[in-house]
């Protein structure tokens, strides 16, 4: 049996947050979104614990990285300026994540804020066809990005990248959009509620109906000038797999979806650490015991205080015992067997978060499924395969051909140079 290289099974650091943080990173490299070399530099000698180190590593690569794009773009060197840009960005995300551990959310919004820039002085300096867009939504509007690929043809079929719980749209471009415009795709991402400027920036939280959220996302671009109505994909990373399946199950008009991975319950991943004890006063509503046990545990542990604090957040936060059953909330078992969407499940071998729920999700809704597996031989174990995007890239999108029928008849034209419109 082929095994992993030792460097790969024991990891980039101690911190095992830490060590997937940077296997994440490392993945952006394969799209142009990272750089091997300048990452491991900046996270060189950094101790297990050592938060304020950490999330000063990452703050401090992307002012060093946009200091560069900055410079090339004054330079007339649009090309390099996108390409750091886009790099910048990634790294800040990287960034906003690490506050959650930090004694003050004090640099929350002022990361973040350059996050979001460095993303859109990509989108301005790009050779790609990029633009941002306003989706509208109950009343008010999401904030999106499309990208138009360079192939022949007024209609071209597109792909909806939909976000995790607190990835950046840079990692997006990393995971989806890229490989989508090079395949004669277009590509759409947005921020939905609860996620990334929507939460920072207008204080909404997360929803488990998506379908209230996909839907009126798929109305937009069934609008949108140059796409083929009856090729529109989905696709979604991390909790988007969640996400994704919950709105096919009412919204059938996709062409097909990519879940990476499948998630039946999102809560597993908040409970599966709790003593039982603790679950069984949940079980039993004794909400106020709950809080006071969870409230004097977390005292002893002021890291993990601050970390539950952060993740709560876009659910609404209050209590622990409110936020637990918030999430509980998230559970498809009930609804998958509506999905009549074509659907791929990814199920990558070391998966920490939602073990088994790829195959699980598939069990709820065999009839459309196709389960992918990844393996620690192929290095493209762990949550969403991070060091492994480019098998992912080709596997997922080898399967979407042949789905909605894009192989035989899309040009292979390479991305055309010139300023987004």
């Amino acid at each position: 049996m082929v095994k992993a290289s030792e460097t790969f099974t024991s990891g980039f650091s101690a911190n095992p947050d830490y060590d997937f943080e940077i296997r994440c990173v490392l993945g952006l490299a394969y799209s142009g979104a990272s750089d091997t070399g300048e990452v491991l530099a900046a996270v060189q000698g950094i101790g297990k614990n050592d938060h304020e180190k950490w999330f000063a590593a990452w703050h401090d690569l992307g002012d060093r990285v946009t200091g560069i794009a900055d410079a090339a773009d004054a330079a007339g060197h649009h090309e390099s300026a996108a390409s750091a840009y886009l790099r910048a960005s990634a790294y800040y995300g990287v960034a906003v994540n690490a506050v959650a551990a930090l004694d003050s959310s004090d640099q929350l919004l002022p990361t973040f804020t350059k996050q979001r820039r460095a993303w859109e002085r990509f989108v301005a300096t790009t050779s790609v066809d990029a633009r941002s867009v306003e989706i509208p939504y109950e009343g008010t509007t999401l904030p999106g990005y499309y990208f138009r690929s360079a192939a022949e043809g007024d209609a071209h079929p597109l792909l909806v990248v939909v976000n995790g719980s607190d990835g950046s749209l840079a990692a997006l471009w990393g995971s989806a959009v890229s490989g989508a415009l090079r395949r004669g795709y277009d590509a759409l991402v947005f921020d939905g509620p609860g996620q990334q400027s929507m939460l920072f920036e207008r204080g909404t939280t997360f929803r488990p109906d998506w379908e209230a959220v996909l839907t009126p996302v798929l109305d937009f671009v069934l609008g949108h000038g140059g796409v083929d109505a009856d090729r529109v994909s989905v696709y979604g990373i991390s909790q988007a797999g969640y996400w994704v399946p919950r709105a096919l199950a009412f919204e059938h008009r996709f062409a097909a979806a990519i879940a990476d991975p499948g998630v039946v319950n999102v809560s597993t991943s908040w409970t599966s650490h709790l003593p039982k004890s603790l679950l069984k006063l949940l079980d039993e509503k004794n909400d106020a015991k709950f809080d006071r046990e969870m409230a004097l545990g977390l005292k002893l542990a002021p890291g993990t205080a601050r970390t539950w604090t952060f993740r709560a957040r876009p659910y609404g936060g209050g209590g622990y015992a409110e936020t637990i059953e918030a999430v509980r909330a998230y559970d498809l078992t009930a609804v998958a067997a509506a999905i009549t969407t074509p659907l791929l499940i990814t199920e990558p071998e070391d998966e920490q978060f939602w073990p088994g729920q790829s195959r699980q999700l598939a069990d709820l809704a065999p009839a459309v499924s196709t389960v992918v597996p990844f393996t620690a031989a192929e290095g493209a174990n762990f949550h969403c395969q991070p060091l492994a995007r480019a098998l992912t890239e080709q596997r997922m999108f080898d399967w979407l051909d042949e789905v909605i029928g894009v192989g035989a008849t899309r040009s292979a034209s390479a991305p055309s140079e010139g300023s987004p419109s």
